[in-house]
């Protein structure tokens, strides 16, 4: 399994980033490169996924880029980490759905392994926490499938404003908020770029 790893230290743009996976899909599909995991953060950016709908732009002087991933509207910025990934389910059975349940198994042990409890939600795609008794979002996931080549990625708060979430209807969700690790658990998370890609790894292969 010839898997390329990359970690960005310094933020990347969106649209650079998206463009950079387009370009990798094309060429994995013609067997000119491997497969990539991309651990990254972007400057602050709203994108809008395909199902999103206008009404869940709250603050309309704020600038939305449209992009083909699933999903709805969210934020990236500074203290948030960003996995892509271009991974070939050629080789995986064409499984969409278990490439996603995997995609949430990745979350869900990584924070397992910072002693934070986390769960998905058939209903409501993503990764959840059950903080001080209220359910919050702390990872989000969007991904597109071409030619059977999964890419896009996930995200996780880790010490991000929440401030700009209340701009948004995030992920198009407005009953439940949105949440970072600093504010679950105050530890240091110097590690966990390295935790993902391990795990991501881990369950690739299962």
């Amino acid at each position: 399994m010839n898997i390329e790893i990359k970690i960005s230290k310094k933020p990347i743009e969106y649209t650079k980033a998206i463009a950079f996976l387009e370009e990798r899909l094309v060429k994995l599909k013609n067997f000119e490169a491997d497969e990539l995991i991309w651990i990254l953060e972007h400057p602050e950016i709203y994108t809008a996924g395909i199902s999103y709908k206008n009404k869940e732009i709250l603050d309309k002087n704020i600038k939305i880029i449209n992009t083909n991933r699933g999903g709805k509207i969210t934020w990236h910025g500074p203290g948030q980490i960003i996995c892509y990934f271009v991974i070939d389910l050629n080789k995986r059975n064409r499984d969409i759905r278990k490439f996603i349940l995997k995609l949430e198994k990745i979350i869900i042990e990584t924070l397992k392994e910072y002693k934070i409890k986390s769960f998905s939600d058939r209903k409501n795609i993503g990764i959840w926490v059950n903080h001080k008794n209220k359910i919050k979002k702390i990872g989000a996931i969007g991904i597109k499938v071409k030619n059977w080549i999964a890419y896009h990625g996930f995200s996780i708060n880790i010490n991000n404003e929440l401030k700009f979430y209340k701009k948004i209807i995030p992920c198009g969700i407005n009953n439940r908020e949105i949440i970072n690790l600093k504010n679950i658990k105050n530890q240091k998370y110097d590690s966990f770029k390295k935790v993902i890609i391990k795990n991501f790894i881990k369950y690739l292969k299962v």
